[in-house]
């Protein structure tokens, strides 16, 4: 069993996670720069035919400014997420699952960056966020930044792949093997045998 996993074993799924995480903190990373030295708060740039606002604003809390007075506890979820995230890294085998995790690594390196290393200080920095939609001061959406596109979209990625079965290892769940190993147990011995038989063939054929 052993030597199996072994040979099911591929660092891709690995390097996807690692190469789309580093790009989802780069551009997050660069269009922070850009708007940073750009845009002015208080003075957004309309775009788009006013689809979005560029607003330049630096949250101490999370979205929609909730939490702007335990800014210290962002920076500790974002750790544990991390860390959380490195360990599934040694058993990830799908693809798909670290294209997920790896948007959710790079929107947290992203805006952990700007909890320890902007202003006002360690664990106490305001993240910059610049992105507001319909409205040119988060009226009607709270104003976000790449990183937080990255983790939602990575987020949603992750519950798509819990719902149509597929795992981190690489399997997919399928109704269809339950339902068959549910009949032939309930079917009796001749039955399930008949049942096993025919499942047999089908899978070598």
């Amino acid at each position: 069993m052993n030597a199996d996993k072994a040979a099911r074993f591929t660092p891709r799924a690995v390097v996807v996670l690692g190469a789309t995480a580093l790009i989802a903190l780069a551009l997050d990373q660069w269009v922070k720069h850009l708007s940073t030295e750009n845009l002015e708060e208080h003075h957004p740039a309309r775009i788009l035919g006013g689809l979005i606002y560029l607003s330049l604003l630096r949250n101490g809390g999370a979205a929609f400014s909730f939490g702007t007075g335990f800014t210290w506890v962002f920076p500790l979820i974002t750790l544990v997420v991390v860390g959380w995230i490195i360990w599934m890294a040694t058993k990830l085998r799908s693809v798909p699952w670290a294209l997920s995790l790896g948007l959710v690594l790079g929107g947290a390196l992203g805006n952990l960056g700007d909890r320890l290393f902007r202003a006002p200080g360690p664990f106490q920095g305001h993240v910059v966020d610049m992105i507001s939609m319909f409205a040119p001061g988060g009226e009607k959406f709270a104003v976000f930044n790449i990183a937080d596109s990255c983790l939602t979209v990575g987020v949603c990625l992750a519950v798509l792949l819990e719902l149509t079965g597929r795992q981190r290892d690489g399997s997919r769940l399928s109704g269809k093997t339950t339902k068959t190993g549910t009949s032939a147990t309930e079917a009796g011995p001749a039955e399930a045998g008949k049942t096993d038989a025919t499942t047999g063939t089908e899978e070598r054929a």
